[in-house]
């Protein structure tokens, strides 16, 4: 790739950041494409986030992925916020436009969009369980709520998180949600009732670390889907394989967010099956 003074940049901040993915994913698309793009990490501390995020908009980047720990903290900065980012209360992409700065979260829109490509595409109406309650979690949940499912359980360790992520979701959009604890005698009877479980628990990435449900909950007709990818199949996802049920893994979530952003960035679809193969290199998960 040639730098030039045509060149637009755009890039993730984070702290740290050199552990990040985005850059072989990104500038994969724009080799492909012919684009006069380049993608590059910035490490920035908290106490520096404003002033870098002014700095961006002052040198005219075209837009920033955001990670941690800076989702939650960056988002006041904004001028303005997409539905889903204000529903996250969290920014994973800004996008510098006419001199304003637009906050979005491209998450949620990237786990519909990763259900959408394995099949799963009439979610409205559906009963779905999520396992967790955190930052993925909360993104899974909106995205969702936003696509019309019929009825959200949140499942997490600690019941209150799960409550008052239920609560926040549910109050804002008018879904069903509810939010229990995974020790709730009730769960097992959520689980049949559901068309759709994802799991959103990072203790999926250590396939030493037992299944939080019993995997004789699974039943015929549910889709299983784990937002881990590394594991690219999770302790979760093998159990449900092994009773035939679909399953899904994060890796269709992860692409997903990230061609999102690239659209929103330049107005153009990137061609996800090249961003794919360099996120599974960068990843050591090919050969």
């Amino acid at each position: 790739m040639e730098i030039t003074g045509k060149t637009k940049v755009v890039g993730v901040i984070g702290d740290p950041v050199k552990h990040s993915c985005s850059p072989p994913m990104h500038n994969a698309a724009f080799r492909e494409m012919g684009m006069d793009y380049i993608y590059v990490p910035f490490w920035i501390k908290p106490e520096n986030l404003a002033e870098a995020v002014e700095g961006f908009r002052a040198l005219n980047v075209a837009g920033i992925n955001v990670t941690l720990p800076h989702k939650k903290s960056v988002l006041p900065l904004m001028d303005s916020v997409s539905q889903e980012a204000e529903l996250i209360g969290a920014v994973n992409t800004i996008v510098f436009r006419d001199g304003m700065m637009e906050g979005h979260n491209t998450d949620a829109r990237g786990i519909i969009a990763s259900l959408h490509e394995e099949g799963v595409e009439n979610i409205e109406g559906m009963n779905v369980v999520v396992l967790g309650a955190g930052g993925g979690a909360h993104a899974v949940v909106v995205g969702l709520a936003l696509a019309g499912a019929g009825r959200i359980v949140i499942a997490n360790r600690t019941r209150e998180k799960a409550v008052r992520l239920a609560e926040s979701v549910g109050g804002k959009t008018g879904v069903q949600v509810e939010g229990i604890s995974l020790d709730d005698r009730r769960l097992p009877e959520h689980i049949s009732r559901s068309d759709l479980l994802i799991s959103t628990i990072t203790a999926g990435m250590d396939p030493s670390i037992p299944l939080v449900i019993d995997p004789d909950w699974l039943h015929q007709g549910l889709t299983v889907c784990d937002i881990v990818y590394v594991p690219p199949e999770t302790n979760l996802l093998k159990a449900a394989a092994e009773r035939e049920l679909k399953i899904i893994g994060g890796m269709g979530m992860l692409v997903h967010q990230g061609a999102i952003s690239f659209q929103l960035w330049t107005e153009k679809r990137p061609p996800v099956g090249t961003m794919r193969k360099a996120l599974a290199e960068a990843l050591g998960l090919t050969g």
